[in-house]
């Protein structure tokens, strides 16, 4: 099979082309045909050399994937030849076959294409994991999501408008991701080139700030969230695009009771994944088959575009979620 590896650890050339073995699905695997699969900021963290896959996974990118089932496990039992199916990977979507385990495995919704499908499950269980479950975020309570047009920040907006946000702030680089952020629920896109998200919200909510901080940024964000976040406020973290946070000031934690968790899905075990989509199905599929949530798909690449795609991701010029096709 054709397969995208690093072939060393730098910017969007590093991405190639190479012939694979294609895999076997272990006891409890399915082998899928990949049609589609998500770029996500774990790859890009990845091609960079920062983040390698976890134990007995594969090197090559991609956690995210659609497809149609073709090859099944011994032990497999709630799939069958040719169900089509998403799948939620360790590594190896960017590819024409991958493997993955049958319980981060589902069948794809009502109303979802295959191309929207391999962007929904690394994006819509990291938001559901971060904002909801360890979040705690509730309806009426207001929140601000960093990165507002990326795949985790335009996934936020909708399930926190579905979810009953009272107020939804996020921060965007132009006036183009404004009115996009807008358009899927936000209340307040912020221009973070040329306005202080910290100014804007204290200001829209009368020196109150959010109940939660959706951040995948980092950096002295960590410190602005801090001031930004309302009395009992939680800040999850998901992500430090800009890096480590060098100078943090820890007192507003103490006089409004912050909590800061963070957390990465890649490394949880099949069984904790499984919680996560359990829910979503019960939670968030409803709202999926009304069509009032879906990804939102910016571009699509072919496979052999892997390159092109991460330059596209690497400039933040894209509104919602990239994708791969396999050509299968």
């Amino acid at each position: 099979m054709t397969a995208i590896e690093i072939s060393q650890p730098g910017g969007p050339e590093v991405l190639v082309p190479a012939e694979r073995p294609t895999p076997s699905p272990g006891a409890r695997e399915v082998l899928i045909k990949v049609h589609a699969a998500g770029v996500n900021g774990p790859d890009v963290l990845q091609r960079k050399g920062l983040y390698d896959p976890p134990p007995g996974a594969s090197d090559i990118p991609g956690l995210e994937i659609s497809g149609v089932v073709v090859a099944l496990g011994a032990q497999v039992s709630g799939f069958a030849l040719g169900d089509e199916v998403m799948a939620l990977v360790p590594g190896g979507g960017y590819a024409q076959y991958a493997v993955a385990d049958e319980r981060t495995t589902l069948h794809l919704p009502n109303g979802l294409s295959r191309v929207e499908a391999a962007a929904l499950p690394e994006t819509f269980m990291t938001v559901w994991a971060n904002l909801f479950q360890r979040g705690q975020f509730k309806a009426g309570e207001s929140v601000l999501i960093h990165g507002g047009a990326s795949g985790i920040g335009t996934t936020a907006t909708m399930l926190a408008r579905a979810f009953g946000a009272s107020t939804i702030f996020t921060t965007v680089k132009n006036e183009e991701q404004q009115a996009a952020s807008r358009s899927l629920g936000a209340h307040h896109p912020i221009n973070y080139t040329e306005q202080d998200f910290v100014a804007e919200v204290m200001r829209e909510t009368q020196g109150r700030g959010v109940d939660v901080v959706v951040d995948i940024i980092g950096g002295d964000y960590v410190d602005r969230n801090f001031q930004v976040a309302a009395m009992n406020g939680r800040i999850v973290q998901i992500g430090v695009i800009k890096g480590p946070a060098t100078q943090v000031n820890l007192f507003p934690m103490l006089v409004k009771r912050l909590t800061h968790i963070g957390s990465t899905l890649r490394s949880r075990t099949a069984d904790e994944k499984k919680a996560i989509i359990d829910e979503l199905e019960t939670q968030v599929w409803p709202h999926v088959r009304n069509g009032e949530v879906k990804p939102l798909i910016f571009k699509t690449f072919g496979l052999a575009e892997a390159g092109a795609a991460h330059e596209l991701m690497d400039s933040g010029k894209h509104i919602g979620k990239i994708v791969l096709l396999s050509g299968s």
